[in-house]
């Protein structure tokens, strides 16, 4: 594995080559990070490129090098999560759990084998099916989880026998330097290169003539741009680029033995999750009550540093989110909505915003119309199941959604309805690594996760020889 620079150094400043990281839980620089150039990148790949030979040329070798960088993954938990914490501003427990999860998928694309298949076509030939490396990845990581993303792009990339350029996001640049440091007694030199500098270095990396695969997760816009860029390479592209996932509450569905599985559903990791509840629709009757519920947990839950223990909910990440996620609830307030709880930042240090339950939102307000990602969360009534229906595809999102009820055959007919990539059934937001994770309309192109996942990073090799006499 390589570093593109050193160790970052500990005394963040102003000085050249360097840009600095904010804790979000104070708003205060706490470290800085190299500030590659986008003419650097060349050496980079030639790099990955070289390295990839000997990579793909022995899968023995690879799993038991992937096996040991999970190894080493899980050893390193204790420095890698308060780091992560420190940078994100998740709580301490979250931040753990997204190390075990970076592991855990290291491990399992090591297992996956997509073997030698035959192909019967009556043909007086043997034909044979074989799946190789297609080469260097680029993989270009969004601020929310760092780490968890990372390892969702280069586990099943490295697994396939490519090797991997990775750039996180510059407000987040530093547990995944930490995280490469960690793997580099694992993999091969140029297996793994990570890359940490602002725009446009993602830009330059994505249309990178020597990349033949870019894996991107973000915004819908950059996302495009990012798809115009490999375009000119004709590089495949895998894009996430977010959500706007419904949540509908069915007329039979128990209000108080959902609540704290919808509330977490939607305020997990400060709201800041593509696949999580972002708007939540309710049945007229039952409207007042779910307003009720979310509003209590709202109020109630503990709101502070990500390494205080007490904390469930942390802060914004970073202040231009911040921004959009203060934008969006005054929006919603001038538009008539009410804030049952929350609707406005909290007078502390950082980037802290309350918990937030709109009620009496219009349908075409922002914050429901749009990706608010942030801890605020809408609550609109509803007459009919088919008025819902309507309302929950009436996005140019695709992501996710979930169907909350008791009759459970009932909720799934009214999933089937929905128009996603993942639905769920009284819980919403759970990924086995094991499945595959896409997005319809405007929230991606391609595939994650899963043996999918792994295709994705491989190309298909027929050979067909002549059967003998």
């Amino acid at each position: 594995m390589t570093l593109a620079t050193g160790r970052p150094p500990r005394t963040p400043g102003n000085r050249s080559g360097y840009f600095t990281v904010v804790d979000p839980s104070t708003g205060e620089v706490f470290d800085e990070a190299p500030d590659r150039r986008p003419e650097e990148l060349d050496a980079v790949v030639d790099r990955a490129h070289a390295a990839w030979h000997d990579w793909r040329a022995d899968p023995v070798a690879r799993k038991a090098a992937l096996l040991a960088a999970a190894d080493a993954v899980d050893a390193a938990a204790a420095a890698l999560a308060p780091l992560l914490t420190r940078e994100q501003g998740k709580p301490l427990t979250e931040s753990h759990a997204e190390v075990a999860r970076a592991a855990a998928r290291l491990r399992y694309f090591a297992e996956l084998d997509t073997g030698t298949q035959p192909i019967a076509d009556g043909r007086p030939v043997h034909s044979r099916l074989r799946w190789r490396p297609i080469g260097p990845v680029a993989a270009i990581v969004p601020w929310n989880f760092p780490l968890q993303l990372a390892s969702a792009k280069f586990a099943p990339a490295l697994a396939a026998g490519n090797t991997i350029v990775l750039k996180p996001s510059p407000f987040t640049p530093l547990a995944t330097r930490m995280l490469g440091s960690v793997l580099a007694g694992a993999l091969p030199e140029g297996v793994l290169t990570i890359v940490t500098g602002r725009e446009p270095l993602g830009a330059r990396l994505a249309s990178h003539p020597g990349i033949r695969h870019v894996s991107f997760t973000g915004s819908a816009a950059t996302g495009r741009a990012v798809a115009a860029g490999a375009a000119a390479t004709l590089a495949r592209v895998t894009l996430e680029l977010g959500g706007n996932d419904a949540a509908l509450l069915l007329d039979d569905v128990d209000v108080e033995e959902i609540a704290d599985r919808l509330f977490w559903a939607a305020f997990r990791n400060c709201g800041q999750v593509c696949m999580a509840v972002k708007r939540v629709y309710a049945p007229a009757r039952l409207y007042a009550r779910v307003v009720e519920a979310l509003a209590h947990r709202a109020n109630t839950t503990a709101v502070g540093s990500g390494l205080d223990p007490a904390s469930r909910i942390g802060p914004v990440n970073n202040a231009p989110q911040l921004a959009r996620v203060e934008h969006h609830t005054a929006r919603a307030l001038a538009d008539g909505g009410r804030a049952v709880a929350g609707g406005h930042r909290l007078d502390r240090p950082g980037y802290f915003f309350a918990p937030t339950i709109l009620a009496d939102v219009p349908a075409d307000s922002p914050v429901v119309t749009e990706e608010q990602f942030g801890p605020v969360l809408p609550v609109l009534p509803y007459d009919s199941l088919d008025e819902a229906v309507r309302a929950a595809n009436d996005t140019g999102f695709g992501l996710g959604g979930s169907v909350w009820a008791t009759d459970l055959d009932r909720a799934a007919a009214v999933a089937d309805r929905l128009e996603c990539g993942t639905a769920w059934i009284n819980h919403h937001g759970e990924l086995s690594l094991a499945q595959p994770f896409a997005g319809a309309k405007d929230s991606g192109v391609g595939v994650a996760g899963g043996p999918w996942g792994l295709y994705g990073n491989l190309g298909p090799f027929v050979v067909h020889r002549p059967r003998e006499a």
